[in-house]
């Protein structure tokens, strides 16, 4: 969101508050809340109608009362928003389980009004916090279900009249006091929503969809009362056709029963059917927020107690058993397993952990018992900071947008000016009246700016709710756009394309001497070293073993060079191969040729010996992931050009671009440069997206016209970056860029539609071409088609 407050109060100043609106009906009705706020000094809104919320920046002088009493003079409802602080309070003592409160710092769904079918929040108007992390309502449910049942009496009431007005052959003596009896509590009762609307915003000055709406169906309702009852339209024996165009006939005689209570009907169906795909665009995100655990068994004294999740602190062991949740963000102090993060980061394949290893809130516990040590609650907790970038990335408004805001916030003026307009105009053209009136109530009923204002939030709700169950967490909707235009994609090595972690590659033995026995006696040595090459050299030995790893005597360290140590009777001596010249021992030619392959792929090399001789040599090396040949691939077949960027040396860097596919290499690179790299590129005409993980690489991700953090990484790459990938995968790299754009083209496909629906639609309701009652169909389905389009998201894979 832009701040248009900084040359009023400093940033620091400024406070952040977030509300549910309630009452509006369409487009036109957010447009107007948010030029409303917007017009308040130093105050900053952004009115999503797809969320029904407003997002608000205000500085000192404003206080959140003031910000729902103008929403609330504008004619609609306002309540802020609760959110928990981000670091609860510590537990009181243990006390009997009551309830199961809330899990990770997500407020639950609100409750809603049914006075005013805005949702009802925990917070008191006033209540100037600061929001910490997102809460999403299940949405209006009473409203919905008062929406249905309007729908329904409506329905059941208004196909006899739209089927005796469309079929002459059925229309009997007296059938239009028939129409008339069945029509008119549609118009008045299914209506009143519509009338109720009109009334209030007339009362504000302004005009809005229901405008349109209210007017054209009483129009249509008042016009036929007075030929019932003051024309000839009452008389026994009356009949009349039904045309999709404008006809001409005899205005006494001529009832539009059939157009008030079909377009109210299917208005009315509209307005649920959106209602209802709303509910799924949001679904992801309700799913989200609802994965974590509601009790825990943590452990005191010892002994476990079941407490809400809502009363652990940071520091607090708990127990997980297998099939339950972990409760919170922590680490695991005792015990394996096996651990299932699906619904977090779409990775399919459960993943081991083990003490010292990290795991995070509402992932499954698949295996064996754990305890673990809560590192993060609240707030602060993964899953709560995922939901949070969601919801920020759907409150947000894309610059195209932005446009079709305007355009919806003078549409409905504009539009009951050409209903005036096209009334004249017929009458001076053709001095019919009925002609006229039946043109300018199409026009009324067919204008419908509520497509425009849904076609890029819904897309945007679906899209990046899809994104949060594959592991994808987009930060706005500017994104998407970048996302169209990158053409080359620098990735980072280390953690990124790698997995950021010394591991034992080759073996390599001299002659009369097996890979068991060097790896037996360089692992034992090894272990008992902290350094990361010794204990790549001792997990892999470890792995490729399947005896137990001796225990050495005399252990001891060599600086610079390695260690030494008695294994199994044997002295053994593991390190630089300048540890075994020192020692006076030479290296065969076929351990020296060993040794010089390893420089030329920039691999570490590891000399080993025991009784006087060399007797192996062991490559490690920062393992290329898995997938990331793949991804690069996928990259490129996206019309990326992907260059390697590393403070590694060259030779390291070349090995690992050659594995991988990339041709680029930028290598030796400081920290403090790597943003310069991504300028130099910039200055060359490049579109440049960056892929990295770790603090070297903020200003970076930061520079980069698109910057995608690896979620393994740290919170200082995260907070850069404008894509988070949850799952240390580059291959996601791909996909994030794949679903952004496919949530773009979805955008851009609504938008085509909303605008050409309007522009077409319009001149035919004008010129006569269609008849109120299917203007009002196909009003209706606009919207829908729009909110269906963007669920198609859903489906990405």
């Amino acid at each position: 969101m832009h701040s248009a407050t900084e040359t009023e109060a400093p940033a620091a100043e400024s406070s952040e508050a977030e509300f549910t609106i309630g009452g509006m009906t369409c487009a036109s009705c957010a447009a107007r809340v948010e030029k409303k706020l917007n017009r308040m000094d130093g105050v900053t809104a952004t009115v999503n109608y797809a969320t029904e919320k407003a997002r608000v920046v205000f500085g000192p002088e404003t206080g959140v009362a003031d910000l729902i009493a103008t929403v609330q003079k504008t004619g609609y409802t306002a309540e802020p928003v609760h959110r928990p602080a981000a670091t609860p309070p510590p537990p009181p003592a243990p006390a009997p389980v009551t309830d199961t409160p809330n899990v990770t710092g997500i407020p639950e769904a609100t409750e809603t009004s049914e006075s005013t079918g805005a949702p009802e929040t925990l917070s008191t108007p006033g209540s100037a916090d600061v929001p910490d992390s997102p809460t999403v309502p299940d949405g209006p449910a009473t409203a919905l279900a008062s929406l249905r049942q309007r729908l329904i009496v409506s329905a059941v009431l208004a196909a006899p009249v739209v089927v005796l007005a469309m079929i002459p052959a059925l229309q009997f003596d007296n059938w239009q006091w028939l129409s008339l009896t069945l029509a008119a509590p549609v118009v008045i009762w299914g209506g009143l929503p519509f009338h109720r609307a009109t009334w209030t915003n007339l009362r504000h000055g302004s005009a809005t969809m229901d405008t349109l709406v209210s007017v054209g169906t009483l129009a249509a309702f008042g016009w036929s009362l007075w030929a019932l009852f003051l024309g000839d339209a009452g008389m026994p024996g009356m009949r009349h056709g039904f045309d999709f165009a404008v006809s001409r006939t005899d205005g006494s005689s001529t009832i539009y029963l059939e157009v008030a209570a079909g377009v109210v009907t299917f208005i009315l169906l509209g307005r649920c059917l959106e209602a209802r795909s709303k509910r799924k665009a949001g679904s992801a995100l309700r799913a989200l927020m609802h994965l974590g655990a509601k009790d825990v068994a943590v452990l005191r004294n010892g002994a476990e107690v079941r407490i809400p999740v809502a009363r652990l602190a940071v520091g607090d062991r708990f127990v997980v058993r297998p099939g339950e949740k972990v409760a919170t963000d922590g680490a695991v102090v005792e015990g394996n397993s096996a651990v299932d993060a699906s619904m977090l980061t779409g990775e399919s394949v459960p993943v081991d952990v083990g003490v010292g290893d990290c795991v995070t809130g509402a992932t499954v516990n698949v295996s064996g018992r754990l305890v673990v040590e809560a590192t993060r609650v609240g707030a602060d907790t993964q899953l709560a900071r995922m939901a949070r970038l969601v919801e920020d990335a759907q409150n947000g408004k894309a610059e195209v947008q932005r446009l079709a805001d305007r355009i919806s916030a003078v549409f409905v003026p504009v539009v009951l000016l050409i209903a005036l307009v096209t009334l004249v105009a017929w009458l001076l053209a053709t001095d019919d009246v009925t002609a006229a009136f039946t043109a300018a109530v199409a026009v009324l009923i067919i204008a419908c700016p509520c497509a425009l204002g849904l076609a890029t939030p819904t897309a945007l709700m679906v899209g990046t709710g899809r994104g949060a169950q594959l592991g994808i967490l987009i930060k706005g909707p500017e994104v998407l756009e970048t996302t169209r235009r990158v053409d080359t994609i620098v990735l980072d090595k280390t953690g990124t394309v790698t997995t950021g972690k010394m591991t034992l590659q080759t073996v390599h033995t001299a002659p009369n001497t097996t890979e068991t026995d060097v790896l037996r006696l360089a692992g034992a040595l090894e272990h008992a070293s902290e350094h990361p090459i010794a204990q790549a050299v001792a997990t892999g030995a470890g792995e490729r073993t399947t005896t137990p790893l001796p225990t050495p005597e005399d252990f001891a360290n060599v600086p610079g060079l390695g260690v030494q140590g008695v294994v199994e009777g044997r002295k053994v001596l593991v390190g630089r191969p300048r540890l075994l010249t020192e020692a006076g021992i030479g290296v065969p030619d076929v351990l020296s040729s060993a040794l010089t392959e390893a420089a030329t792929q920039g691999r570490t090399a590891v000399a080993v010996a025991w009784d006087g001789e060399a007797r192996g040599v062991l490559e490690v090396a920062d393992a290329v992931k898995e997938s990331s040949a793949a991804a690069v691939a996928e990259l490129r077949a996206l019309g990326l050009t992907p260059i390697l960027l590393t403070g590694d040396n060259r030779a390291v860097a070349d090995s690992v671009a050659r594995v991988v596919g990339i041709d680029e290499v930028r290598a030796e690179v400081l920290p403090e440069e790597k943003a310069h790299v991504i300028e130099r590129l910039q200055a060359e005409g490049r579109a440049v997206a960056m892929v990295g993980d770790g603090v070297n690489d903020a200003a970076a991700l930061a520079t980069a016209d698109l910057g995608l953090a690896m979620g393994t990484g740290t919170d200082a790459a995260i907070e850069a970056s404008d894509l988070t990938l949850v799952r240390g995968d580059l291959k996601v790299a791909a996909d994030a860029i794949r679903l952004s754009r496919r949530t773009l083209a979805i955008i851009r496909g609504n938008l085509f539609w909303a605008f050409g629906y309007n522009v077409a639609a319009l001149p035919l309701a004008a010129f006569g071409l269609l008849n109120p009652m299917i203007a009002g169909a196909a009003m209706a389905f606009s919207s829908v088609f729009v909110v269906t389009n963007s669920l198609r998201l859903r489906s990405f894979t």
